[in-house]
């Protein structure tokens, strides 16, 4: 069924208003709140009707509607609003973005513990998957006679080190060649590049024996695939929310929480922005996750997931990181100056 104009206002005023009262919603609190222009009766055929298509649910025989899945999935395609943020939030955020915003390393979690401060729901990021991150540079420094450090530089700003251990004892000069080689080979290259296959070409160039070349490569493999990549925050917050009471759900959203492979392949995606609304299909169930790439100066520096109930603000949520993603492109030179509105 297509939704004519009036059921669409209908829908919207529901969730809206079920978003700020988590309570079954009924026509007549509707009608004098959100003006609808129309008679009681009117709207609880529209209710009836959006209920048979599937976009709410009734509680039991006596309540109002609250949405369904359907009914969010239509009101964050087709009916959200941005809204836009006061200005005391839009103080704190500005103070908390500019206390660092020259450090790329620590845009990301410095948003991430931003969003989560404003919204007050739990915040999550992950780094860009390793095929998305350009080497700038690696460098090798020999600190034992069978121990180096590799230090991997990426062109977002990220550092990772690793420790490298062998069986033989190494030199200043094989230490040289292989800077020289890495580099030459991997510099402004995917970090995808670093795999088992690699092995062969840099054994093709020089005379060392696998003992010195698969362990590096097993090294900076494990590093750079490494589940430290997923930063959380504000994991109590969602708690504070009136769904997690049950039992069933909170223990849901923490094992949500605690399965980073599950997260990551949720926010590893090419959208720069994605709404998931939860049902049995997707194993989110009565939970919603909004993603969002944060491209900032034109590096791809993760991907910021918001996890709560199905209940979640999107307007609110939507509009805090767009502004924030504003404000980090305006702080580093590459966004136009903009208003304060936040919507």
């Amino acid at each position: 069924m297509e939704l004519d104009n009036r059921k669409k206002r209908i829908l919207q005023a529901i969730v809206n208003e079920y978003i700020d009262t988590i309570e079954p919603v009924s026509s007549g609190s509707l009608i004098e709140k959100y003006k609808l222009d129309c008679s009681s009766a009117t709207v609880r055929n529209d209710m009836a009707e959006l209920e048979k298509e599937g976009y709410l649910e009734k509680m039991h025989s006596s309540s109002g509607r609250i949405p369904s899945s359907k009914g969010y999935r239509f009101y964050v395609d087709k009916l959200l609003r941005e809204k836009n943020l006061t200005l005391s939030e839009i103080k704190y955020i500005n103070s908390k973005l500019q206390a660092r915003a020259n450090e790329m390393e620590e845009l990301t979690k410095i948003a991430t513990n931003t969003i989560s401060e404003v919204t007050h729901y739990t915040t999550v990021s992950v780094e860009p998957n390793a095929g998305k991150q350009k080497i700038q540079e690696i460098k090798f420094v020999l600190i034992g006679l069978r121990m180096l450090m590799a230090i991997i530089l990426t062109e977002t700003g990220t550092i990772k080190e690793t420790i490298i251990k062998f069986d033989r004892d190494i030199n200043q000069e094989q230490v040289d060649t292989l800077n020289i080689i890495f580099n030459n080979k991997l510099k402004g290259q995917y970090l995808s590049l670093i795999n088992m296959p690699m092995e062969q070409y840099i054994m093709n160039e020089m005379a060392y024996r696998v003992d010195v070349i698969k362990p590096i490569i097993n090294q900076i493999s494990k590093l750079i695939n490494d589940e430290s990549r997923v930063y959380l925050k504000g994991a109590n917050r969602a708690l504070d929310n009136p769904e997690f009471r049950s039992g069933d759900l909170a223990k849901r959203f923490l094992g949500l929480l605690d399965s980073k492979d599950f997260i990551s392949d949720i926010l590893d995606n090419d959208e720069d922005f994605n709404v998931y609304i939860g049902n049995e299909e997707n194993g989110l169930k009565d939970l919603s996750i909004v993603t969002f790439r944060n491209i900032v100066a034109g590096k791809d520096l993760g991907t910021i997931g918001i996890i709560g109930p199905t209940r979640m603000d999107y307007s609110k949520v939507i509009s805090v990181l767009k502004y924030i993603n504003k404000e980090l492109n305006n702080s580093l030179g590459d966004g136009k100056e903009g208003d304060n509105s936040g919507g």
